[in-house]
């Protein structure tokens, strides 16, 4: 245990947590560096500085350094680096994960207290033989976070999204039974897709496609069609966003086969994800084939795929159809008027943020295709109306694809026709493209 001596007490938050984990300073470092890896976070650690913070000798960290110690501890780096007894109680330390337990002082955070012991509780007396209970917790809270990643700020789920992962993992390192282990690599494929996107909403396209890889491994372990279709669907997310469009062309067709297979709402996801890469390459004929395949994928959809069942952002809807078909068109300035009618059914729709399938990326990229369309037919006035909920969005939402929607946005304006009020709007744009959420401090 790092640093631990007999009968001493440990002088900070960090320290106690250190010796509740079976590891060295030197693996504590190595397991950090890897999760900056993984974060996509350029962060450093040395073992004497991680000595130091731990003791109390230091206080200061870089903010890289801060938002990577807040992931692999679930805890403000405040409470880490407080006296130890300044924030509350500590959790047993499930899999090398220390899960933070902050003192209770109102009855609804006794009971959420109290659902948190019994959900740790569950994990650890499965870990012989894996109990139906432990899975179904498990899906639980993986149910919980496909709803909540398009609907929440990313900071608000990472620590539980990270937390589950090394949870399903170590339980995956263990003989499990056959019907066992496919449903665990099932949920940790969903989980590393969660993650992909992750590093894809923070810029770090690289780490989002070594994400999907193991996302796509796991897939293919619990053998299951809808996931790897899923995972494709990603992958062709992420590289069109990338603007390695031929690359987003593969992926989507490379899951056809596997959404046919399965059933699932993929089916529609993936040719309409190709029609968005077509029409950035400018190829309008096979744009408006891949639409219209989208389209009649519905009749291929039927009830039992099981990312289907977990919803959220594992489901496609009908409403981010007309949002990616507003993407798609919107790359062709010919077909500007379609662009505009899918484009205000896409924003229409999203308007009611109660409604299951809201998410704030899919509204945001509505509105400036909206905009695109708008500019397309000379009405700077109504593009400047259409983005302007989007250039007020918090910092915390400034995700990968809203900052590149907003410059397809700024592209757009670049008409030497286009009045004065257009020069405005892209200097409003550049503004609001300077904190994308990667900078931020945590």
């Amino acid at each position: 245990m790092a640093g631990k001596l007999g009968g001493q007490s440990p002088r900070t938050q960090l320290e106690a947590l250190l010796w509740q984990r079976d590891q060295t300073y030197d693996e504590v470092v190595a397991e950090f560096e890897k999760l900056a890896g993984t974060l996509g976070e350029p962060a450093t650690l040395t073992s004497r500085h991680l000595r130091r913070l731990a003791s109390g000798e230091r206080h200061g960290v870089t903010p890289v350094t801060r938002r990577v110690l807040q992931a692999m501890f679930s805890r403000p780096a405040e409470d880490l680096l407080a006296p130890y007894g300044h924030s509350g109680d500590l959790a047993p330390v499930i899999g090398g994960l220390v899960v933070p337990r902050p003192t209770a002082t109102t009855p609804e955070e006794m009971l959420t207290l109290a659902a948190h012991r019994a959900r740790q509780f569950a994990l650890l007396a499965g870990q012989t033989d894996l109990a139906d209970e432990t899975l179904e917790q498990i899906y639980d809270d993986v149910r919980q976070l496909v709803w909540a990643y398009p609907q929440r700020p990313l900071a608000a789920i990472l620590g539980d999204l990270i937390a589950t992962q090394d949870t399903v993992f170590t339980l995956l390192e263990a003989r499990r039974r056959p019907a066992h282990a496919r449903q665990l690599y099932m949920l940790g494929g969903i989980l590393g897709g969660m993650l992909a996107k992750a590093s894809h909403d923070t810029a770090d396209p690289q780490t989002a496609l070594t994400q999907s890889r193991t996302a796509y491994l796991c897939a293919d372990q619990a053998d299951h069609d809808g996931l790897r279709a899923w995972v494709r669907g990603l992958q062709a997310l992420i590289t069109y966003w990338d603007g390695r469009l031929n690359e987003s062309v593969r992926y989507a067709q490379q899951g056809a086969e596997f959404a046919e297979r399965s059933s699932s709402t993929a089916a529609v996801w993936l040719p309409v994800s190709e029609a968005r890469a077509w029409a950035a390459l400018g190829n309008v004929a096979a744009t408006q084939r891949a639409i219209d395949r989208a389209e009649a994928a519905w009749e291929t959809v039927h009830a039992g795929d099981e990312l289907d069942e977990l919803g959220g952002m594992c489901k496609f809807s009908r409403t981010r159809q007309l949002y990616y078909t507003a993407d798609a068109l919107a790359w062709l300035p010919a077909e500007a008027g379609q662009a505009q009618d899918y484009a205000t059914r896409a924003v229409m729709a999203y308007q009611d943020t109660d409604a299951p399938e809201w998410a704030f990326g899919d509204a945001a990229g509505s509105r400036c295709d909206l905009a695109v369309a708008r500019i397309a037919l000379g009405e700077i006035d109504g593009a400047r109306e259409a983005i302007a909920p989007v250039l007020a969005l918090p910092d915390e939402q400034r995700i990968r694809g809203i900052i590149s929607s907003v410059q397809h946005v700024h592209t757009a304006l670049r008409r030497p026709e286009l009045p004065p009020a257009g020069t405005d709007l892209q200097e409003e744009i550049e503004l609001f493209s300077k904190t994308p959420l990667r900078t931020l401090p945590a």
